[in-house]
């Protein structure tokens, strides 16, 4: 009998993976290719969907080269994706009729502003909060698909003709593998869009109609662990069984599968999300309400906190400050001072996510005196992202009543030692990096496997997991002082 394996595909915001797992969740192979980023605007992000159609199939070919498995040796294929980032091609042609936009794009901030003053008669923050569980914010694909539906004349024209999908980059990677077989979506993927009902679980036509977006071209909605189709795009028939947007698939890959566990990923930004159950938790703290995955007919909620700036910090201060020149020489260059020096550094650079929702917040570098070393700056860097996270899961606890106690981190930036350090600091709570830190992968790795009984049950892939390091807090009274000064100083940054 051959050897089964897993592929991932891993569609990122910067670059397209694909990465091979095998039974006990050992990574046998790893591909990658970057693709462009697109800025044609001020605050605005694309991507050529094409590129990233081509940039995945390029890496799903080398990492079957690479780990010399044959096609027919792959059980499954799991998808994970970047969530929110919209796409809207010809139903006919399969050609996009615009470039993607990218959910950190913020062309339509001003249109959900009006949508919120132009509507006095109700509360249209509490509209969609109540249906979708998230805020009205360009952030979300909805009004991404509204801007091209009004501004590009092609989509004008072929949306009445019922002749353009919209999908997430799931569906749009789906309807490529399939070769326009199937437009389909998960219900975490869905849920990202603005127009789920995550209570009702489905498109939300009260929304749908609010914002005059078509329901024809939305795509059917799946499980986050189910066989919906096959490709034939590498000479053999290989399933399609699972599918989760990126930071729901770091969840369960995690395993935070219980009520109050928690997962932190430091990639672009940092994504944190709370286990809820099987009951969605409204937030008095801004926090999202989200569906963790669906899994034999039965949906598990979370709430999550969004940072928009992380890693991407570590990038500005490489190339706008150029006081590095690899983004892992900030921990070295951090490590040269033993503390910041006074200097607290904002890290809003695109607007501020949970719990404050300012697309016009701006960064900061504040506390510089003639003694400020470059040290400082960097280690105040790392201190800034450890507190923003550390800002959405205390709101977290504080809205799911629960009691807080390890945080699980993934994700690029989790490598750094030091950073992880500051946040079990901060938390006052043991932080956990597992083995395989690349547990998106590994999630969709897991959903994919569970449809296909290529892993038996949770209970099998629970014994797959390992902790590779912890963090235990330490130093209380210098981080209670930088709580405060951050709580002080953070208000200078907001636009209002």
């Amino acid at each position: 009998m051959k050897e089964k394996y897993i592929l991932s595909i891993d569609a990122g915001t910067t670059s397209s993976r694909s990465i091979i797992f095998d039974r006990k969740g050992k990574q046998v192979a790893i591909s990658q290719y970057e693709f462009q980023q697109i800025f044609p605007n001020k605050s605005w992000v694309e991507h050529d969907p094409e590129e990233i159609w081509n940039t995945q199939l390029k890496s799903i070919r080398e990492v079957l080269k690479k780990s010399n498995i044959n096609p027919t040796n792959i059980d499954s294929i799991g998808i994970t994706n970047q969530r929110e980032t919209t796409v809207i091609w010809d139903k006919n042609t399969g050609k996009p009729i615009y470039n993607a936009i990218v959910w950190q794009d913020r062309r339509t901030a001003k249109y959900c502003e009006s949508l919120i003053k132009d509507n006095n008669s109700f509360c249209v923050k509490t509209f969609f909060y109540k249906k979708t569980g998230l805020i009205l914010d360009a952030y979300f694909s909805a009004t991404k698909i509204k801007w091209i539906l009004d501004n590009v004349s092609e989509a004008k024209d072929k949306a009445s003709n019922g002749e353009i999908l919209f999908g997430t980059i799931d569906s749009w990677l789906i309807w490529k593998l399939t070769n326009g077989k199937h437009h389909i979506t998960d219900a975490t993927n869905a849920s990202r869009t603005l127009l789920y009902n995550i209570h009702e679980l489905k498109w939300d036509s009260d929304l749908l109609k609010f914002l005059k977006i078509p329901k024809e071209i939305l795509p059917k909605v799946v499980e986050s662990s189910q066989i919906i189709g096959s490709t034939n795009i590498l000479g053999e028939k290989i399933k399609i069984s699972g599918i989760a947007g990126d930071q729901q698939a770091a969840l369960f890959g995690q395993l935070c599968l219980n009520p109050g566990d928690v997962k932190n990923t430091y990639g672009t930004g940092c994504f944190c999300i709370m286990n809820t159950g099987e009951i969605p938790i409204e937030s008095n703290n801004k926090m999202l309400t989200t569906i963790a995955y669906q899994l034999n007919g039965k949906t598990t909620y979370a709430i999550e906190g969004s940072i928009f700036i992380a890693g991407a910090l570590i990038q500005w201060l490489r190339d706008n400050l150029e006081i590095i020149e690899k983004a892992s020489d900030i921990e070295n260059l951090a490590k040269t001072v033993k503390d910041n020096g006074g200097v607290t550094f904002i890290p809003t650079l695109s607007g501020v996510a949970a719990p404050y929702w300012d697309p016009y917040a701006t960064g900061s570098i504040i506390g510089i005196t003639r003694d400020t070393r470059k040290g400082n700056i960097a280690r105040a860097a790392l201190e800034g992202i450890a507190l923003r996270c550390r800002e959405v899961i205390m709101a977290m606890e504080e809205d799911s009543n629960t009691n807080f106690s390890e945080l699980k981190v993934d994700g690029g930036a989790s490598n750094n030692n030091l950073l992880m350090q500051i946040q079990s600091d901060l938390l006052r709570s043991k932080v956990i990096r597992p083995k395989t830190t690349e547990t998106t992968a590994l999630g969709v790795a897991f959903l994919a496997g569970l449809a296909t009984g290529f892993f038996k049950d949770l209970n099998e892939i629970e014994k797959i997991w390992e902790e590779d390091v912890s963090f235990i807090p330490n130093n209380s009274n210098y981080t209670k002082d930088l709580i405060n000064l951050w709580k002080k100083r953070i208000k200078l940054s907001l636009s209002k």
